[in-house]
C-alpha cells in the first residue's frame, strides 16, 4: 500500500496526547482498514488490487467521492479483476481502466435474483444513478452462466454516459441498460457488445460507432430502443459490425422508437427479419404506436447477400439527412456533442477591484492552482468557484480590461471543462476584451 503523508504529524505531550510515532502508527492503521493511501489526489484516485494504489476497490474509491462530486474525478483502475459490484451516485466521475481486456470489473448477478433479494447496489454489475459518468479502457461482465435471462451489465439512469473503447458482456439479455426514458443521452465508441435479447436498448437518444456486436441467442434481437417520450429520440449505430449464432435477428422494440443505421456489416448468421414491433393478444398491453415504424439505412451490407429490408432509405428519413449530417450532435438534438474539442467560454466578467469573477458555459474543473498571465504580464491567482460556472481570480494590483487581453494558464495548473467529453477540453479564456 503506498502512503502519501503531506505534512509531519505532531502532537503536544502530556497526559491522553499521542505521540509524533502514535500518530502516524494510528492513521496507518485507519487507512489500511479503509483500504486507502493517505491522503489521496481528489481529481485522480488509483485502485490497485495488490494495495500499490489509494484503494484496493472500486467501491472505496467511489465512497470517498464527496456525496455532491461537482468536478471530474478520474479513477484509474490497474489490471486484474475486480469481483464487485458498484454503484455510482456522484456526477462527473470517470471509470478508466489501465487496458481494456486486462482491467475487469465483474460480478455474478441475475436481475430476477436481485429482484427477490434487493440490495442498495443494484440489478447490474456497474449502476450509474448520475449524470455525465464516463467508462473507458476496461472490461465489465455479468458472469451469470446462463443465456437467455436479463442480467445486466451495465444499467443506469442518468444522462451524458459515455462508454469508449470499452467491452460489454453477458450471456444474459439487457447487457447495457441505460435507461432515462427522458433526458438520456448516450455516446458509445469503439466497444465490444455481447449478450442475448435486446443486449444493447437505450432509452432516449444514443449513439454508438466502430463498435462490434455479437448475440449469443437464436430468434432473438440485437438492438432495442424506446423512444416515446420525445419524437425526435433516436438510436444511432455507425460503423459497426453484427455478428451471432446462426438465426439472430437485428432489432424490435416494445415503444416508439426509432433505429438509423449506417455503414454497418451484418454476418451471413444474421435472419432476414426487418427491425420489428413487439405486441402483444391483450391489447391493454400493448404501447402507444402513432408515428410508425422509423427504420433508416444506409450503406448497410450482409456477408452472402443483402436484404432488402436494409436498402438505403435515409431520404425518406425525417429532414431527409445526408450520411454526413448525421453526427453526435445531430443525434442529441444539439444539445451535447461529446466529440467536441472546444472548451468552455467565457461567457461574461464583472471586474471588481484586483479581482475578476468570469463565468464561463458549463462548470470548470479546477486542477492545482493555476495562474492566469495576460499579454502585458498581469497575474491572476485562482481564487475560488471549482465545480461551478464561476470562478474567481485575484491580482496583487487593480485590473481593467486590458489586464484580460490575452490570457494564458500558467503555474502548473488546469482549468477545464466538466461535462462528459471524449476529450480533455481546456477552457477558452477569449473573454472579448
Amino acid at each position: 500500500m503506498r502512503f502519501r503523508f503531506a505534512h509531519v504529524f505532531t502532537q503536544p505531550s502530556g497526559h491522553g496526547a499521542l505521540s509524533s510515532r502514535k500518530l502516524l502508527m494510528t492513521l496507518f492503521l485507519l487507512a489500511s482498514a479503509a483500504g486507502t493511501a493517505f491522503p489521496y489526489d481528489p481529481h485522480y484516485m488509483v485502485v490497485a488490487s495488490d494495495g500499490s494504489g489509494d484503494f484496493r476497490t472500486v467501491t472505496q474509491a467511489i465512497d470517498a467521492l464527496p456525496m455532491f462530486n461537482y468536478e471530474r474525478v478520474v479513477i484509474f483502475i490497474r489490471n486484474g479483476v475486480y469481483n464487485e459490484k458498484i454503484r455510482i451516485t456522484q456526477d462527473y466521475v470517470t471509470l478508466r481502466g489501465e487496458s481494456r481486456d486486462s482491467t475487469i470489473i465483474e460480478y455474478n448477478q441475475l436481475r430476477t435474483d436481485w429482484i427477490s433479494h434487493k440490495d442498495y447496489i443494484g440489478p447490474a454489475v456497474v449502476n450509474i444513478h448520475a449524470d455525465d459518468v464516463i467508462l473507458e479502457d476496461l472490461t465489465v461482465e455479468n458472469t451469470q452462466p446462463q443465456v437467455g435471462p436479463h442480467a445486466f451489465a451495465v444499467y443506469g439512469t442518468g444522462t451524458r454516459t459515455i462508454l469508449l473503447n470499452c467491452n460489454v458482456f453477458s450471456k444474459g439479455g439487457d447487457t447495457v441498460s441505460l435507461w432515462n426514458y427522458k433526458g438520456g443521452m448516450y455516446y458509445h465508441a469503439n466497444c465490444s457488445f455481447k449478450g442475448a435479447v435486446d443486449y444493447v436498448c437505450p432509452r432516449g437518444w444514443c449513439f454508438i460507432k466502430d463498435s462490434k456486436f455479437y448475440e449469443l441467442k437464436s430468434r432473438t434481437a440485437s438492438l432495442w430502443h424506446a423512444g416515446g417520450f420525445g419524437k425526435s429520440q433516436k438510436l444511432v449505430v455507425e460503423n459497426s459490425s453484427f455478428d451471432g449464432v446462426n438465426g439472430f435477428e437485428l432489432g424490435r422494440h416494445h415503444y416508439e422508437a426509432q433505429f438509423y443505421l449506417l455503414d454497418c456489416s451484418f454476418s451471413e448468421a444474421m435472419a432476414d427479419t426487418p427491425i420489428y414491433r413487439v405486441t402483444y393478444k391483450d391489447p391493454e398491453k400493448n404501447r402507444p404506436f402513432n408515428w410508425g415504424e422509423r427504420d433508416f439505412y444506409y450503406g448497410c451490407h450482409r456477408e452472402g447477400g443483402d436484404f432488402e429490408w436494409f436498402a438505403d432509405n435515409l431520404k425518406s428519413a425525417p429532414g431527409a439527412p445526408t450520411p454526413s449530417a448525421i453526427t453526435p450532435a445531430w443525434t442529441f438534438d444539439n444539445k451535447w456533442n461529446p466529440e467536441s474539442a472546444i472548451g468552455p467560454k467565457v461567457l461574461k466578467y464583472v471586474l471588481q477591484g484586483s479581482s475578476v469573477l468570469m463565468s464561463f458555459s458549463e462548470p470548470i474543473t479546477v486542477i492545482g492552482k493555476p495562474v492566469l498571465v495576460s499579454r502585458d504580464g498581469t497575474k491572476l491567482l485562482y481564487d475560488s468557484g471549482a465545480g461551478s460556472d464561476t470562478i474567481r481570480f485575484d491580482s496583487s494590483v487593480p485590473l481593467s480590461k486590458g489586464s484580460l487581453v490575452g490570457l494564458s494558464v500558467e503555474g502548473g495548473g488546469r482549468l477545464t471543462g466538466t461535462i462528459a467529453s471524449i476529450h480533455q477540453r481546456n477552457v477558452n479564456l477569449n473573454v472579448g476584451a
